[in-house]
Formats: C-alpha cells, sequence, structure tokens
C-alpha cells in the first residue's frame, strides 16, 4: 500500500511539472516601425492627442451631438455587436470551468432473460433458481483531463481573446459611427449652403433675363441673348431639385443609420459655423497603437493564434484522463438501496496516445503555424496603413486649407465681377455674354468653395478616428 502511495505522489509530482512545461513557444507581438513623428504634424506644445476626447466633448454643435448619441443607442449593427459580447462573454464563462471534472448522474434498470440451453441461463437455474436477471444502478460518474499540455490553458485563453476582440469590435464600429453621422451631417449642411447659392443665382439670373428681354423688346439685342440668358437661368434653377434630391436621400440615410424611418432632420446652423482648427494635436505614434480598435484587435488575433498553436500541439501528444464512478447496485429491487451492502465504487486512469490519424493532427498544427504568421503580416500591415491614415488627414487638412483660401480670394473676385458686369451692362458698355459668363463663374465658384469647406471639415474627421478617437 506503502508503494502503491508512493508511486502515485511521484504520478502527481510529474504531471505537475508537465503542466509548468509549454509544448510550443509563443510569438510576441512584432514591434513595428514607427516614425518619431507623423508626416505633415503641427507642432505643437500639447502632447496629448486629439483622440482622448470622448466624441462628446470633441464635437460642439447639439444637433449633431444628439444625432451620434441616437446612432449608437439604435443602430442595428451596434446592437448585434453588444449581443457578440454577450455571447463571448458566455463563452468565457464556459471555458473557465474546463478545467473542472464533469459529473453525471446515471440511474438505470434493466432484466435480462438469457435462452435455457445457454450457459448463462443453465447457470441462473442452477445456482439462483431463476430464469431472468435483474440490475438496479444509481451512481455518479466524474471525468477528468489532465491539463499537461496546456491545451485546456489554450482553450481557456482563446475564449478570453475572442471576449476581448468583440470589445474591440464594438468599439471599431461606435468609431465608424461616429465618423459616418459628423459627415453626413457636415454634408448636409454644405448641401443647405449649396442651396442658398443656387437660389441667389437664380434670382439674379431672373433679374438679367428682364434687362435683356426688354433690350430685345427695344431691339437692342437678338433673340440669341435673350435664349443664352434662359439657358444660364436654366442651369441655375436645375440645381435647386438636384440638391434637393441629394438632401432628402442624405436624411434618409442619417435616419436608417440611427434604425429609424426615413424622415428631415432639423437643422440649426450653417456650414460656415464650424472654423477648421488648424493645430490638432496627433500626440506620438506609438500612442496610437493602444488607441485604434482594429491594431488592437490584430494584436489579440495574434493572442488567439499563439493559443491555437498551443492546442494543436497538445493534441499530438497523450492525454491523462481520471474517471471515478460510485452508487449503489444490486439484483433486487427489494435489496438496490440497501446501505452499505449495495455500494459500490471504482476508479481509473488512462493514457490515449493518437497513433494513425491520417496526418491530420500534424497537419492541424502545421496550419496553425501558417497562420499565426499570417496574423504577424496582418498586425504590421495593420499599423501602417494607421500611420498612412494619420498622416493623408493631415496633409487633407494642410493642403485644404490653402485651396480654401484661394478659393475664397477666387470667390471675391468673381462677386465684384459679376456686380461690375452688371453695371457696365445696364449703361451700355458690356455685352450680355460678359455679364452671363461672370455669373457662370460665379456660381460654379461659390459651389466649388462650399464642397473645400465641408471637404476640410470630413479631413478633421478623418484625423480623429484614425487616431483611435471616437469610442470613448
Amino acid at each position: 500500500m506503502r508503494a502503491i502511495n508512493k508511486y502515485f505522489l511521484i504520478g502527481l509530482l510529474t504531471i505537475g511539472f508537465l503542466e509548468a512545461c509549454k509544448v510550443s513557444k509563443d510569438t510576441p507581438p512584432p514591434q513595428p516601425e514607427l516614425p518619431a513623428a507623423f508626416r505633415n504634424s503641427v507642432q505643437t506644445a500639447d502632447t496629448a492627442s486629439i483622440a482622448s476626447l470622448p466624441w462628446e466633448n470633441f464635437f460642439t454643435d447639439a444637433t449633431l451631438k444628439s444625432l451620434i448619441d441616437n446612432a449608437i443607442r439604435k443602430n442595428y449593427d451596434m446592437q448585434v455587436a453588444l449581443l457578440n459580447i454577450e455571447t463571448a462573454k458566455l463563452q468565457l464563462r464556459q471555458a473557465k470551468l474546463l478545467n473542472l471534472p464533469s459529473a453525471t448522474l446515471n440511474v438505470t434498470a434493466g432484466t435480462t432473460r438469457p435462452s435455457d440451453n445457454s450457459l448463462n441461463g443453465i447457470s441462473l437455474s442452477n445456482f439462483l433458481g431463476t430464469q431472468h436477471l435483474e440490475d438496479y444502478n444509481a451512481n455518479l460518474q466524474f471525468s477528468w483531463e489532465a491539463d499537461i499540455w496546456g491545451k485546456i490553458r489554450n482553450q481557456k485563453k482563446m475564449a478570453a481573446t475572442a471576449y476581448l476582440q468583440t470589445e474591440e469590435s464594438k468599439k471599431l464600429l461606435q468609431t465608424d459611427i461616429v465618423a459616418t453621422v459628423s459627415k453626413a451631417f457636415y454634408n448636409l449642411l454644405m448641401l443647405d449652403e449649396q442651396m442658398e447659392v443656387a437660389q441667389r443665382n437664380l434670382k439674379l439670373n431672373d433679374s438679367t433675363l428682364r434687362i435683356i428681354r426688354l433690350q430685345y423688346d427695344a431691339g437692342q439685342v437678338t433673340l440669341v441673348a435673350v435664349q443664352q440668358a434662359e439657358a444660364q437661368q436654366l442651369t441655375a434653377a436645375q440645381l435647386i431639385p438636384q440638391i434637393e434630391q441629394n438632401m432628402a436621400v442624405q436624411e434618409n440615410a442619417l435616419r436608417i443609420l440611427s434604425g429609424e424611418l426615413p424622415a428631415a432632420i432639423e437643422r440649426h446652423t450653417k456650414l460656415n459655423d464650424y472654423p477648421v482648427t488648424e493645430k490638432l494635436s496627433t500626440g506620438i505614434p506609438s500612442d496610437m497603437l493602444s488607441r485604434r480598435p482594429d491594431v488592437r484587435s490584430s494584436e489579440l488575433a495574434l493572442t488567439m493564434a499563439n493559443a491555437k498553436v498551443g492546442v494543436t500541439k497538445a493534441r499530438m501528444y497523450p492525454s491523462l484522463t481520471i474517471t471515478a464512478q460510485g452508487g449503489i447496485n444490486a439484483v433486487k429491487f427489494s435489496e438496490w438501496f440497501q446501505i452499505p451492502s449495495s455500494l459500490f465504487g471504482l476508479a481509473t486512469g488512462g493514457i490515449t496516445q493518437p497513433l494513425f490519424a491520417r496526418k491530420e493532427l500534424k497537419t492541424q498544427f502545421e496550419v496553425a503555424k501558417i497562420e499565426r504568421e499570417q496574423t504577424v503580416i496582418r498586425f504590421r500591415q495593420n499599423v501602417l496603413d494607421a500611420v498612412g491614415e494619420v498622416s493623408d488627414a493631415l496633409v487633407k487638412i494642410e493642403k485644404l486649407k490653402s485651396q480654401y483660401d484661394i478659393a475664397s480670394n477666387k470667390v471675391q473676385t468673381l462677386q465684384q465681377a459679376v456686380h461690375n458686369a452688371n453695371q457696365l451692362f445696364e449703361s451700355g458698355r458690356a455685352t450680355y455674354l460678359e455679364v452671363i459668363v461672370a455669373q457662370s463663374n460665379v456660381l460654379q465658384s461659390e459651389l466649388e468653395i462650399s464642397n473645400l469647406k465641408r471637404d476640410q471639415l470630413y479631413a478633421v474627421v478623418d484625423l480623429y478616428r484614425s487616431l483611435g478617437g471616437g469610442w470613448r
């Protein structure tokens, strides 16, 4: 008995030692090459990043904040993401129980009636004086697998990582919602501005057309002048239903994004009420990696890939399973619950080593290693893309400002040209073509400058999102 206990203790110590060993070595997250500062970034005294601001503080317009909050709460994709988190949480709780033994309650009752001419039938008749055998059994069965090679530990790690990835997916979705809603709102403000431009130019064209018709009636100009003026008026008039269509489509898209039926959206501000800040603090590139949900998800994917390699490797090694069973058993129902005479118990331990699995386990292990290498590559690519997105947003902010300043001067010049052309035309010192060309040029320039202002606001939103802002 002492010898048995000694060997049993040695076995437990051996299992404990093996459990501390790893059958595979984890690949650590790569250290990507990052610049000291983002390209085109403006050096400021503030080292913090605008991405650290919650979206409620980054955006100041009350209507826009209400739209964003509504979309985050009601968006159907966001609701699915929250349910995915709940699913992963339940799976994580289940994975935490993998180290515990499984328990099964069995209650059986049966009777066997062998042939009278069989060995069992003759034995029952000669020794027990009966022609059938009854069996009543009630027992608890326990089974436990020793986590020698870390298979269960890695399965738990995979479940925990999957849960964290659902959290990052939810954050990534929220950043996309914040960026999409804010851009849609700015686009609506641009359309409002373009509607005012179109209506203003339509009135200007009406005035010019009226003068040309009077001159035509007086025989001073030909019918061609009237027709060209009418065409210019129709060009401005055509813009109005086109802009109205774009407004309705954009409003519908915003409502649907918020899980609502299509409807109009009230706006109390104008596009020019939004100044574009030139100096936006970006922080340091390394901080961006910890804020961007997609980069964090890629890093977690590597953790999961490491765990999967460990699981597939452990499946190739022997597994130790210990089972125990105990309960009450009797051949007569009247004696079934007689304790302790009906008590029984047994315990077994077994080692299972896969031998011929058609190389499936080896193939799974090799595939898992390849997938891990792919995960490392994708992580590096995600980091590179993230740095590129920040740099793109910064150069857009810088160059769009230059374009906007030039376009503003151009609009002022053309507006003055329209004023001068109208005065000269009324005094007979300019032709109708000069007036029409001036009006056409100012219309296109005013539409262009509203596009540039919207694109500036877009670039600021892109910078905020690319730095990892929007999910707080």
